[in-house]
């Protein structure tokens, strides 16, 4: 079903059909995360992108129009450098280890120490909670700044393009 998403991404020349598609994606894409047992990840997903991402970006189409220009030319160069980027991505991935492989270095390394030390170390006793708010601290607090930041800059844009139409009537 994802794949028919992204199929019907591409073909759509509607920019509010590709939003929406978007958004279906993601819930779609949530709901392999809860598959996978990363409940938390498919929160962050669903909430931010299908829910706020999708009102967002139809918000921003309604205030610009929704049809998207043909395009003067074939993009060849453009679906060579996509390609190029897809072929080397899954490249990068043969080296990894197999999915849910015990002896993969995360489960070797990493998660024992999680799981011995996390309460010691960080006085959180759940163990999700201490790598996120502890050991991923920053990573989480980073990762916040930029959700802000991009719903502050999506605000602005809008704010500009009203305060626009009402000088230009």
């Amino acid at each position: 079903m994802m794949a028919v998403a992204v199929i019907a991404i591409v073909l759509q020349r509607n920019l509010y059909s590709v939003v929406v598609l978007g958004g279906v994606y993601s819930f779609l894409m949530a709901t392999v995360l809860v598959a996978l047992d990363a409940v938390d990840v498919a929160m962050t997903e669903a909430s931010v992108g299908a829910g706020i991402s999708t009102v967002l970006l139809l918000g921003a189409l309604h205030l610009c129009g929704g049809e998207e220009a043909k395009p003067m030319q074939r993009p060849w160069v453009p679906l060579a450098v996509t390609l190029a980027i897809v072929a080397v991505l899954i490249y990068g991935t043969l080296g990894l280890p197999a999915f849910s492989d015990p002896q993969a270095p995360i489960h070797v390394h990493v998660v024992p120490r999680y799981l011995s030390d996390a309460l010691v170390e960080t006085g959180i006793p759940n163990v999700v909670t201490a790598v996120l708010a502890s050991y991923r601290g920053y990573d989480t607090l980073g990762e916040t700044v930029v959700v802000f930041t991009a719903g502050i800059g999506v605000i602005a844009l809008l704010r500009s393009v009203r305060r626009g139409s009402k000088e230009g009537s």
